[in-house]
């Protein structure tokens, strides 16, 4: 075949002026994609996208959805499914406060194990009554959780509820080693609370470890006062830390509907996606990292956690 045949353009002729025009917009569009990719880094958000019911959404892409630093909005450049293993951090309640509802406890949380384990994530138990305490480590085996663990969880006589305290421990841990997608996930009744930690404070370390929190509230039986101080701060906490940690806070109003409340959350986590988007270089870091659905998708509710300290190849455009 014979090579390429260059056709000389008088560019002073209109069909030449149009040429060179487009020829120099094309390379300020190369120029100005190159500039954008030294210029800004991959990150990731690994999201909830639920419907009205609360129902996971699957088949949503980077037009569905807006991710906003500091208001600014961001180019998405891919959505996919969330792979990453998560490590999950059951924080349970067997306090007094928990006597009649530990045995439905016990049904909804290794119900809520097996199915995460078997996804291939490990679950931790910490108990929260008299104080923090860590039943056992984060495994993948269901049996090892149910065995060691879940179904040795019985109410402490005379003892109140450490979750707030709980909350901090489990954040520093999931900071010290480098936890690449935590999770915290509650189940408290509305007994007494008596960790003395401030609620800017917790919700702070959540934040710092960049950890959606999930909370399950069991308001059947009795509640404390919630004139203490103790009692405030951790509603505070139960509201904030899910609005402002890509999480979930659901109401279990009586101990029957328990397991159906963890397994929407176990529902939930398993249908998240990863959100990458670009983010323009900058000596400080954004200081809200938000997500949301687009305008053309209302009926759809966005949230999710900002992975830390990201390192996320760039998709192939």
């Amino acid at each position: 075949m014979p090579g390429n045949i260059l056709i000389p353009v008088n560019p002073y002729s209109g069909s030449g002026w149009r040429v060179a025009s487009l020829l120099a917009a094309m390379a300020l569009t190369v120029s100005a994609a190159g500039l954008g990719a030294q210029g800004s880094q991959p990150r990731r958000i690994y999201a909830s996208v639920v419907d009205k019911k609360g129902a996971p959404v699957a088949n949503v892409g980077p037009n569905d959805l807006v991710v906003r630093e500091d208001g600014v909005a961001r180019e998405i450049l891919k959505v996919e499914p969330a792979t990453e293993p998560m490590r999950i951090a059951l924080l349970v309640d067997n306090s007094q406060a928990a006597t009649r509802s530990i045995t439905f406890m016990r049904d909804a949380l290794n119900a809520f194990a097996a199915r995460m384990t078997k996804a291939g994530h490990s679950v931790s138990l910490v108990t929260l009554g008299d104080r923090p305490t860590l039943a056992v480590d984060a495994t993948t085996d269901a049996a090892r959780l149910k065995k060691n663990g879940i179904d040795r969880l019985f109410a402490l006589p005379g003892s109140g509820m450490y979750l707030l305290e709980a909350i901090i421990d489990t954040a520093k841990g999931f900071t010290k080693n480098d936890v690449a997608r935590p999770v915290m996930v509650a189940v408290v009744t509305e007994g007494q609370e008596f960790s003395n930690a401030q609620s800017d404070t917790v919700v702070k370390a959540i934040k710092d470890a960049g950890a959606s929190f999930h909370a399950v509230v069991i308001t059947e039986g009795e509640a404390a006062d919630i004139a203490l101080d103790e009692v405030r701060q951790r509603n505070i906490v139960l509201d904030r830390g899910p609005r402002e940690n890509g999480g979930s806070r659901i109401l279990a109003i009586s101990n029957l509907a328990l397991k159906d409340r963890l397994d929407q959350v176990a529902t939930e986590l398993l249908a998240q996606v990863a959100v990458t988007y670009a983010s323009p270089d900058r000596l400080i870091p954004a200081e809200k990292i938000a997500i949301a659905a687009a305008a053309s998708r209302a009926e759809l509710t966005a949230r999710g956690v900002p992975v830390k300290a990201a390192k996320v190849p760039l998709p192939e455009r």
